[in-house]
């Protein structure tokens, strides 16, 4: 497990690259973002080059105009770790264009997260700046968004003066029906060490006060 690690993370740390706001979780997006507070469940796969295993995350997020804030926390056990790296981060959104009578929408993302360390390896800093698009699908009854977002990620093992980046993308769509939703997405992102790493994501949320376009 070290061994492939480290291959993966291009350097002398072991933790890999895992994309996302939290490790092993794609970077979530809500482009069209809205008013209230959203609380969402995610389950994650990350690919092989990146350790395999299952992610499970809690997200919390509170919009108000064109701003969204997020928090979430994460745990990854990846394929023969005896223990889970745990995460915790956050993103700040803004909505420079779109709205509910508009149905495109484009937004700025900063977001970042601190693994800790676990199975022996060093704990990472991630830092992510990008932004994303989204169309809004007219459908009775459901709102549908489907998202490209595309940031820079910057890493920072504890320890090492170094910082080193990869650039990445997520595909996915944002699913409402009333105060209900569900939400999926792909990540894709180079290695420094070769390879692609990629994460399948899904998860449900609920919006204690329904936000426009979830």
């Amino acid at each position: 497990m070290k061994r492939t690690l480290t291959v993966l993370a291009g350097g002398g740390f072991a933790v890999s690259p895992l994309a996302g706001q939290a490790l092993g979780m794609p970077n979530w997006s809500n482009p069209k973002s809205g008013t209230g507070i959203t609380i969402s469940g995610d389950f994650a796969k990350p690919n092989e080059d990146l350790g395999k295993g299952t992610a499970y995350g809690l997200r919390g997020s509170f919009g108000f105009g064109a701003i969204t804030l997020s928090a979430q926390y994460a745990s990854w056990k990846p394929s023969g770790a005896s223990d889970a790296y745990p995460s915790v981060g956050g993103q700040a959104a803004f909505r420079v264009i779109g709205g509910s009578l508009m149905p495109l929408s484009l937004s700025l993302q900063l977001d970042g997260s601190r693994v800790g360390a676990a199975n022996g390896d060093s704990a990472l800093t991630r830092v992510g700046l990008g932004g994303g698009v989204s169309v809004n699908v007219p459908t009775p009854g459901l709102s549908i968004e489907p998202y490209l977002a595309v940031n820079n990620r910057w890493y920072k093992y504890s320890g090492s003066s170094s910082t080193f980046s990869n650039l990445g993308w997520t595909l996915g769509a944002n699913v409402g029906f009333g105060m209900m939703g569900l939400h999926l997405a792909y990540d894709s992102e180079s290695l420094d060490g070769g390879g692609t790493g990629g994460i399948w994501g899904l998860g449900v949320h609920f919006a204690i006060k329904a936000p426009v376009g979830m």
